[in-house]
């Protein structure tokens, strides 16, 4: 079985994600990830991204920046939400509430 970790966000509700096997294909569906390592409490996130095809790189680019910075223990779990608005509120409320150090990078 894979492994997953539960995530909350601002609003109270639960996310759970599942670690990524990176040797398997990856489905063309939409899904949101989070690059984490692990920490203190379980999982510290570093980013929360979504993407309309999880089979796309922008993620794997992510993971390897988050590597470099913070240390090879970086890894990448995922969320498959088809629904564009219903990933982009999901991203936000993880972002608002675990204030993701890569995210903030990103936006300035």
């Amino acid at each position: 079985m894979a492994r997953q970790i539960e995530f909350a966000g601002k609003s109270g509700n639960r996310y759970r994600y599942t670690a990524l096997d990176e040797d398997r294909v990856l489905p063309p569906a939409g899904a949101n990830y989070i690059i984490y390592k692990p920490g203190s409490q379980g999982a510290d996130i570093l980013f929360a991204g979504e993407t309309d095809s999880l089979a796309r790189i922008e993620w794997r680019d992510q993971l390897a920046k988050a590597k470099d910075v913070y240390g090879d223990d970086a890894d990448v779990l995922t969320r498959l939400n088809v629904r564009s608005a219903v990933r982009l509120a999901e991203q936000d409320d993880l972002i608002e509430e675990h204030r993701p150090p890569m995210n903030a990078e990103a936006r300035t």
